[in-house]
């Protein structure tokens, strides 16, 4: 009879041990990484399946546009063939070179965005308003979508260095750091802003 105890009370503190050491915690939150990433793609899978109709709409009115219409389809090619998969979020290198070719869309669309503004047909067409507006709305998701990724990869990096998931992790789990989305390198300089008219 105190045999049976013993090992009840030995499973039961077992239990106990395992219930607080964070292993199903830092499952959720590695999850959570995961889920707040799959969120970035598909915002950037908005944005590449919006690229191919607004440049067809300014084609048309800006067929001499060449070389910034090409810009935009080859950023948007690049961007497309880079994948990066949930195992690569703890490579840095990989994440700079995805960050990278998402950073020459953004360049390559604000570019075809001035090309636009030279063309007052273009600005009124409803097509190109459209289009737009459903580009600007894409914009504020992946920035919002970023900006949650980096949250829950803050909590889930915070979670494998702290005690007792940081033990779990090292003996049980071998959990990676997570990389955040980073700004690229030319959102730090300061644009120039010139008032004098031409």
């Amino acid at each position: 009879m105190t045999t049976r105890l013993h090992q009840l009370v030995a499973i039961f503190s077992l239990l106990v041990l395992v219930s607080g050491c964070g292993y199903n915690a830092l499952q959720s939150k590695e999850e959570a990484v995961f889920k707040a990433w799959g969120d970035i793609e598909s915002n950037l899978q908005r944005r590449a399946d919006l690229i191919p109709n607004l440049v067809a709409t300014v084609k048309g009115y800006a067929s001499h546009e060449r070389e910034t219409l090409e810009a935009v389809i080859n950023a948007r090619a690049k961007a497309t063939s880079i994948q990066l998969s949930t195992k690569d979020l703890g490579n840095a290198a990989a994440m700079q070179q995805f960050q990278e070719a998402q950073g020459s869309v953004g360049s390559a669309l604000a570019r075809l965005m001035v090309v636009a503004e030279q063309y007052p047909d273009l600005k009124a067409n409803q097509n190109f308003l459209d289009l737009q507006n459903q580009l600007e709305g894409t914009e504020n998701r992946i920035n919002v979508a970023r900006q949650r990724y980096n949250q829950a990869v803050e909590v889930f990096n915070s979670a494998i260095r702290a005690f007792p998931e940081s033990l779990t992790n090292r003996l049980l789990l071998h959990l990676e750091r997570k990389e955040y989305y980073k700004a690229a390198p030319e959102a730090r300089e300061v644009p120039k802003v010139d008032f004098q008219t031409r």
